[in-house]
C-alpha cells in the first residue's frame, strides 16, 4: 500500500482526547505515544504545508490552540484529521504517525527552534490563507 513500510507497526487502538487535546496511539509491541493536536497540525503531511519538493515547506504557525473536530480513516493505511482551523488535507499514514511518535522530542524541539529563529509565534498564524485542498473524503 502507498506510504506504508511493511515493518511499520499499525496502532491497535487510537483514542482522541478532546479536553486534554491529544491523540493516543497504542501498539501491539507495547509502544504508546501521545501526540498533541498542535504537534499533529504543525507536522501535517499536506502539500500545502510540505510543498512539492525540498525547500518548498511552509512553517506552520499559530496552531497552539487548534482542535481536532473529527478523525476519518483512509482505507486501511492512514487517518485524516479535520482540524478546527479548517485544515483537512493531510493524510497521516501509519508510518508517518509512528515516526511522529517515535521521534516526537527531536521533531518538536526542531520546530520550536525554527519558530524562535524566524521570530514567529505558536499563537499567531503567519501562513498565508489558501483555499482548502478538499476534505479527507475527496482523496483516493
Amino acid at each position: 500500500m502507498a506510504g506504508i513500510k511493511s515493518d511499520t507497526p499499525i496502532p491497535t487502538d487510537i483514542k482522541l482526547h478532546q479536553k486534554s487535546r491529544f491523540v493516543e496511539l497504542f501498539y501491539e509491541n507495547g509502544e504508546h505515544y501521545e501526540l498533541d493536536f498542535e504537534y499533529l497540525r504543525v507536522f501535517t503531511p499536506s502539500a500545502e504545508a510540505r510543498g512539492h519538493g525540498p525547500g518548498q515547506e511552509t512553517l506552520q504557525t499559530g496552531k497552539r490552540n487548534v482542535g481536532i473536530e473529527r478523525v476519518e480513516p483512509i482505507g486501511t493505511y492512514a487517518l485524516c484529521f479535520v482540524f478546527s482551523d479548517g485544515h483537512d488535507s493531510g493524510l497521516y499514514s501509519w508510518d508517518l504517525l509512528y515516526n511522529l511518535g517515535k521521534h516526537h522530542d527531536e521533531l518538536w524541539q526542531g520546530y520550536l527552534e525554527q519558530i524562535e529563529a524566524q521570530g514567529l509565534s505558536r499563537d499567531v498564524d503567519t501562513t498565508s490563507p489558501k483555499a482548502s485542498g478538499g476534505s479527507c473524503g475527496s482523496h483516493h
